[in-house]
């Protein structure tokens, strides 16, 4: 019996890219892309660049805490032991980022080239998930989007745990360059419950949804609950861009997306609300979204 495991996309397609998009969205929650348009030459030295920004001392990196859980920099702590990561909160900050912790001129070229590139790549997908859907317009212009760099610091200890425990992500989709030498990432399926893992495929990458995805799509999208496993005792570096939600509006529900089978399951939402409910009561597995439920749901 073959190994079950997540649609491999290919962005380049031309008839019925939108529809395929949407298909994974609801059936995986979770699918790789390939021909995405980001040179693999840059995505290796965005992950040096990466590397790079890890190697500096603690007092450095510290400069770019947030007050806010989940932006900024988040060391090492007894929660998470083996997990380090690094954060621009807003991708136009990219500058105050650079400037905070000292880095070459050659480093922030590489930043703000992978960030238009992935940027770029957003757009696209928020395009074509809107083709799929029978809509039209860009899906995540005005968002705000968040580049996470991310040190996982294995050893023969961490064999055999986890580097980040199960959870959805609090945003609409992630894109995520995962290391190329070093697996881990497992995503639980829709049907059976199973851990299945994502290992890594030359030249892709892997496209989650999260929690606010499944509010936009009135339910139809699955938030994929996901962690990342120690096999072995070698560093594991990922880069993720977040796509989190409006700036200026709640997130809810296309009307299109909305009738007598599927009525209205949420609330609008603000999405900074719905990130603050997450992280102080600590549901990290897609629980908060019953909060905002509404009375017909």
């Amino acid at each position: 019996m073959a190994t079950k495991t997540v649609p491999v996309i290919d962005m380049q397609k031309v008839d019925g890219l939108g529809v395929e998009l949407v298909k994974a969205c609801e059936e995986w929650g979770c699918f790789r892309i390939q021909n995405h348009g980001i040179p693999e030459e840059l995505m290796a030295e965005m992950k040096a660049v990466t590397a790079s920004l890890f190697d500096l001392p603690v007092e450095i990196k510290r400069r770019t805490v947030h007050k806010e859980p989940g932006h900024g920099y988040v060391g090492r702590n007894p929660v998470t032991p083996f997990f380090e990561g690094l954060s621009i909160d807003g991708i136009s900050s990219a500058d105050e980022f650079c400037d905070r912790l000292d880095v070459s001129g050659h480093q922030r070229e590489i930043i703000k080239r992978y960030i238009k590139a992935i940027r770029d790549l957003a757009g696209n997908l928020g395009q074509k998930l809107m083709e799929g859907s029978g809509l039209a317009g860009d899906l995540f212009d005005g968002w705000s989007h968040q580049l996470r760099m991310n040190k996982y610091h294995y050893c023969p200890e961490s064999v055999g745990l986890t580097g980040i425990d199960l959870h959805t992500d609090p945003s609409f989709l992630t894109i995520l360059q995962d290391d190329e030498n070093v697996n881990g990432l497992q995503v639980v399926d829709k049907i059976s419950g199973d851990f299945v893992p994502i290992d890594h495929v030359s030249g892709t990458l892997v496209v989650n949804v999260g929690d606010i995805g499944k509010i936009w799509s009135n339910g139809r999208y699955y938030s994929v609950k996901h962690r990342t496993w120690c096999f072995e005792p070698k560093t594991r570096y990922s880069i993720s861009l977040h796509i989190f939600g409006p700036t200026n509006k709640k997130i809810e529900a296309p009307s299109e997306l909305v009738d007598t089978d599927h009525p209205r399951l949420y609330v609008p939402v603000n999405v900074d609300e719905y990130r603050h409910v997450r992280y102080s009561m600590r549901m990290r597995t897609g629980g908060a979204l019953d909060l905002f439920r509404t009375t017909e749901a």
